[in-house]
């Protein structure tokens, strides 16, 4: 079993407590925040000059950042135990304040496009509103989308409600389902949690792959209905959003705001499909090196490489990392080695009801932090840096950026995580090269996690794209149908070496991001751009280097794809996809020959 919170040491606990230093203190600014809150609503009606918009931002401002402070440890206080009420309340409380303030701030958008064209173009050359010039231009081209005041006002309220598919899964997803115990090829009993499940997928042990497997998915099956019915409640939420406001679809919806053409997302699937003979290459070569009869599901994740398991504790995993980042420069390695070592970023070890996963969180007025469950693999330890990626990119975003561009877009966000993975492997490549089965053993590391990164999400995102389609056309959901489309999905994407388990049907029902309205793609982008930044910045110089620097510090300053082309990489193209496809295929290459 895994532990209880009161006994992991607070040095391997994130420091929450530098947010607020207790429960009595976030109920106090809690209280506070009404203030600011009220401030914000005393515009309403007076947004019609220049002074007034740019006093209203700052003011606006003040209230949001406060609320996402509140949030922040409200909601990492809940995932250090999902199962603990007080904390479930105190996020239920302030994310129900977040949801009121959009409803009692639905106005502003309606009063500021309502301002007459020729006082606007007055309003945008004024030297008072050039720090936020970008963020109102970004508003003024949502105006066909726009609703009057009172829907606004109603849209926002409904937000509460709607958001009640999400919680419901993320409850039972993290909280009531308990898993049982599995024997390994010894007959012993071996703990099955979110946590080990990943590791037994790796294991050598391929009676414990089995049954960690089939007995994971076999417990998601007892609950086929009610999370069918979650998940179209989640979908029929995003299309309800989408329909409303105006779009012609969800995806539209999705990408608008963020100045991305669907075809960014419609590119990634007809290359991939284009591509995926590059696949089954690779599923033909596993199957061919394990010397199995038939390749299962749970045989994908198992290295190819005969080498003797990799352990690293939590220590020599955050030097690794710390060695792997030194080509960022000083200033990089600096505020990642003072964040891993003094500042406390990271809550290290899986407790008992603690969420699980790994993610970086925190909000402009604090600093960044890393939920893990760290279990001392290689894996875990690459985890890590991925997360660290995140929390250095929202460093250098808060460190540069004003409060108004103090973020970045979510189809960044997989970016930075990304190439610091590829810094990771090739940092031990070089290093280990001279080995040829820890070669062979990253190698096939590296190519795993480019086929659960770009081809396995894109398969994600395909059945994302039905998922909708269906909620759009009036198909309803039964898990027979959703089994049956994310089977097809599979045969298509892994060909015929790959023996289709009936347990593998429901595996959609256990992945939280589907709820997320079209996020899964951004990792396959995402990881398609880093691979081409890399790629730039390892053969490049200095200006490379700037350019990646650049990029992690434009934050919501321009739209995304346009930072992307500064730093390097035009994602509207097919071919950094297809690049990174291509270097998939010469990992496989490189690993056919150790």
């Amino acid at each position: 079993m895994p532990k209880l919170r009161s006994e992991i040491n607070d040095s391997d606990k994130w420091a929450v407590n530098d947010i607020y230093e207790n429960d009595a203190l976030w109920e106090k600014s809690l209280e506070a925040l009404q203030e600011k809150i009220n401030a914000v609503k005393a515009f309403q009606g007076k947004l019609n000059n220049a002074d007034a918009i740019a006093e209203f931002y700052k003011v606006s401002e003040d209230a949001e950042l406060e609320m996402n402070k509140l949030y922040t440890y409200a909601h990492m206080k809940h995932d250090e135990d999902t199962a603990n009420s007080e904390y479930r309340s105190m996020q239920d409380r302030i994310y129900s304040i977040c949801i009121q303030y959009d409803e009692e701030t639905a106005w502003v958008t309606p009063e500021i496009i309502a301002i007459d064209d020729n006082a606007m173009a007055d309003i945008l050359k004024s030297e008072k509103i050039l720090p936020y010039k970008f963020s109102l231009e970004k508003l003024l081209r949502q105006k066909k989308y726009v609703l009057s005041e009172k829907e606004e006002r109603i849209l926002s309220a409904a937000g509460l409600p709607l958001s009640a598919a999400s919680e419901a899964f993320s409850a039972l997803n993290d909280a009531d389902m308990k898993f049982p115990m599995v024997k390994d090829s010894a007959g012993n009993d071996c703990e099955l949690s979110h946590g080990t499940y990943s590791i037994y997928l790796r294991s050598a042990d391929r009676e414990l792959r089995k049954n960690a497997f089939l007995e994971y998915h076999k417990k998601y099956n007892e609950f086929s209905n009610t999370l069918t019915t979650l998940l179209q409640g989640e979908i029929r939420n995003h299309v309800f959003s989408a329909k409303t406001r105006g779009y012609d679809t969800a995806l539209d919806a999705a990408v608008f705001g963020k100045n991305i053409d669907r075809s960014v997302y419609t590119n990634l699937i007809k290359t991939v499909h284009d591509n995926i003979h590059i696949l089954h290459k690779y599923i033909k070569y596993r199957k061919e090196k394990l010397g199995v009869d038939q390749l299962h599901f749970y045989d994908l994740y198992v290295p190819l490489a005969e080498h003797e398991e990799i352990k690293l504790t939590y220590d020599e995993a955050r030097n690794l990392v710390l060695e792997a980042v030194k080509p960022l420069g000083k200033q990089y390695s600096e505020v990642l080695h003072k964040g891993l070592y003094e500042e406390r970023w990271v809550d290290i070890y899986e407790n008992e009801n603690k969420r699980s996963g790994a993610y970086s969180t925190g909000s402009y007025l604090t600093r960044p932090y890393i939920l893990m469950n760290y279990n001392g693999t290689l894996d875990s330890a690459r985890t890590l840096a991925h997360e660290a990626g995140h929390s250095m990119h929202s460093w250098f975003t808060h460190n540069t950026q004003s409060p108004t561009y103090g973020s970045y877009p979510i189809f960044l966000a997989e970016v930075a995580s990304t190439f610091n993975e590829e810094m990771m492997n090739n940092y031990l490549l070089q290093k280990h090269g001279d080995d040829k089965k820890f070669k062979a053993y990253l190698l096939t590391s590296m190519i795993e996690d480019i086929r659960a990164t770009l081809f396995r999400q894109t398969l994600f995102a395909e059945f994302e794209l039905k998922l909708h389609e269906m909620a759009e056309n009036g198909i309803p959901f039964t898990a027979d149908l959703l089994k049956k489309e994310y089977m097809n999905l599979y045969r298509f994407y892994y060909g015929e070496e790959l023996v289709l388990d009936d347990e593998l049907a429901i595996e959609w029902a256990r992945i939280p991001h589907f709820y997320y309205d079209y996020y899964v793609y951004q990792y396959a982008t995402g990881i398609s751009a880093a691979i081409a930044l890399y790629q730039r910045v390892s053969k490049g110089g200095s200006q490379e280097l700037e350019d990646y620097l650049g990029f992690l510090k434009a934050g919501n300053s321009r739209y995304p794809l346009d930072i992307l082309r500064s730093a390097g990489v035009d994602m509207s193209k097919p071919e950094p996809i297809a690049a990174a496809i291509s270097y998939f295929d010469e990992l496989l290459t490189l690993l056919q020959n150790c």
